[in-house]
């Protein structure tokens, strides 16, 4: 491949994805919520239970960046703390039911923008974009964090 399509691929995926962040933030917003909270909201409904500190690590935040947003999910109702019976420094994160039934609520946004964002496009393009993005976001991980590198951490 060309450096010129390598290029011309990481500038759409660039341009791509702000467009696309910028489209869900819209559409969010008329469901009285942000994306940052969206996220943080269906990353729960999977894995409800994490700390804090895990769930940054998930969503790949600082914890500190975390604590704003999680503060304003608990004081919306959406969320609660309840504190680690393992560890008294932490916080363990659960969805309330409106937190639950806001979730449930936001697949039918989120089916509606994959559907307005992917129309026409075949399922065999879909795949193919599919598995060529993962390698991309596992290259850009290696590439970030190469191994043996601790003092980063």
């Amino acid at each position: 491949m060309s450096i010129d399509l390598k290029r011309e691929l990481i500038t759409q995926l660039v341009e791509s994805s702000r467009l696309l962040r910028n489209y869900i933030d819209h559409r969010a917003k008329t469901r009285g919520t942000t994306r940052a909270q969206w996220i943080v909201l269906f990353r729960l409904r999977k894995q409800e239970g994490l700390s804090q500190v895990d769930l940054a690590d998930v969503l790949e935040l600082q914890p500190i960046s975390l604590v704003r947003l999680l503060d304003r999910l608990v004081e919306h109702g959406l969320l609660q703390r309840r504190h680690d019976p393992k560890d008294r420094r932490a916080n363990r994160l659960f969805l309330t039911a409106s937190g639950r039934q806001l979730v449930d609520d936001l697949d039918s946004l989120r089916d509606s923008i994959a559907s307005d964002v992917l129309q026409d496009l075949p399922d065999a393009a879909i795949k193919t974009s599919l598995k060529a993005l993962q390698g991309i976001k596992e290259r850009i991980k290696v590439l970030a964090d190469p191994p043996g590198d601790i003092a980063a951490k």
